[in-house]
């Protein structure tokens, strides 16, 4: 699968809020305009995904080697799929670089808020791919479960290496530290299952609905 770039035309305010922590809170609005508008110009969204065959009764992605995906809150989720992508999109270095530039220079709000919007740009690379890829599959006769990442529930996030094996990740500069940890540090890997016929992610918790750490600051209603 060749790269893939999408070109975000705005990064997302109300969510670069939440990420924040400011869900709730008065904030200055310019201060987290300003904020959208610098993760815009620093990022360079890449993203690059795979679709393996994948047995939903052992877990197995039919992969060279197989992958047994572990845990049984990410099994649950896959339970019905017939096939998976897995998938890893980053933004570049550019952005946390200038988050930690901000920050040694003293302007830590911006700081705070220039790292939440890169969280934010990063996701809508993530959601451009499944924008993407959902009238594709569905002429093939599948529907997309929303994605799962290791360290969402109980997929251990020793599951990194295996994820950036799948999506060859590397081709689109993302590796991992010792510690597990993505970097660039604004990347995201993820598995989506597909299912035959019409997509039942309505009847699924989604995101923070099956988090129980109600006390969250970036939590979302639910």
């Amino acid at each position: 699968m060749p790269i893939y770039a999408p070109r975000l035309s705005a990064v997302d305010a109300k969510e670069t809020r939440r990420y924040a922590g400011l869900a709730k809170a008065e904030f200055d609005e310019a201060a987290i305009a300003a904020a959208c508008d610098e993760a815009l110009l620093l990022a360079e969204p890449r993203a690059r995904w795979e679709v393996y065959d994948y047995d939903c009764e052992t877990g197995t992605v039919s992969s060279e080697p197989p992958f047994v995906i572990e845990g049984d809150v990410v099994r649950k989720h896959l339970a019905g799929a017939a096939r998976v992508v897995f998938l890893a999109a980053t933004i570049g270095e550019s952005v946390e670089e200038a988050v930690t530039r901000h920050f040694d220079e003293g302007r830590y709000a911006h700081s705070v808020l220039l790292d939440a919007a890169a969280t934010t740009a990063v996701e809508q690379v993530c959601d451009a791919c499944e924008a993407m890829l959902r009238p594709q599959l569905a002429k093939q006769g599948f529907s997309m479960r929303w994605r799962f990442s290791p360290g969402y529930g109980d997929w251990d996030i020793h599951a990194q290496p295996e994820l950036l094996r799948l999506t060859e990740g590397a081709t689109i500069g993302v590796s991992l530290t010792e510690s597990m940890m993505l970097c660039p540090r604004k990347s995201v890997t993820a598995v989506i299952g597909l299912v035959r016929g019409e997509n039942s992610d309505k009847e699924l918790p989604k995101g923070c609905a099956m988090c129980p750490k109600l006390d969250c600051p970036s939590r979302q209603s639910v």
